[in-house]
């Protein structure tokens, strides 16, 4: 008896240990927006046919999308995941230009809305805060660049450490506020307008 009650405490602090130690590697990615997208400017452009192409991931390191530094003198747990990241920054950023109102199309479109991701990262202390910057570029039909620029956005909140769930909802957020400051923009707007 006291031997099964042995082995029995040696799995539990193994499978303790095991689970304690569990890096969040490999994370498929998940939309969980929890911020709301800003109204489009104008409706003159409403009906443009808006075409998005797969944007590029230029990252240096394509699968790291977070870390937890909360442990100060110990290294980042990293969170990383296998899936496209450019990918899924424009099939929600197409998605939300949906939502505001704007007519976004599979296949020729009036304009061609192209991009290069170039941050897509949470850093973890005490909360979670994520970045998203997207270098896009705004083609006409005649292949001709009508606009070019970056549009970014953050997010901050608190969770509790190191969960997938929190990752998931700040990078979502982030890339709201990315299309939120896209939509935004004076200038990507009047490059609309002149088509």
């Amino acid at each position: 008896m006291v031997r099964r009650f042995g082995v029995f405490l040696t799995l539990v602090a193994v499978t303790l240990t095991a689970y304690g130690a569990k890096l969040l590697e490999h994370v498929p990615l998940q939309w969980k927006p929890t911020s709301q997208l800003s109204t489009f400017g104008t409706t003159e452009t409403a009906k443009l046919p808006i075409q998005f192409e797969t944007f590029k991931d230029a990252r240096d390191k394509p699968e790291l999308i977070g870390e937890n530094r909360e442990d100060e003198g110990k290294p980042p747990k990293p969170v990383t995941t296998s899936d496209d990241v450019g990918a899924f920054v424009s099939t929600h950023m197409r998605e939300l230009f949906t939502k505001a109102g704007l007519n976004t199309v599979d296949s020729d479109g009036a304009v061609v809305v192209k991009g290069e991701v170039k941050q897509f990262f949470v850093a973890e202390t005490n909360t979670y805060e994520g970045s998203v910057a997207v270098h896009l570029t705004l083609v006409g039909h005649d292949g001709k660049t009508l606009w070019s620029g970056t549009a970014s956005g953050d997010a901050k909140r608190f969770g509790r450490s190191y969960k997938a769930e929190n990752y998931y909802e700040v990078l979502s957020d982030s890339v709201v506020n990315t299309a939120s400051s896209m939509l935004q923009s004076a200038e990507f707007q009047k490059a609309l307008a002149q088509h």
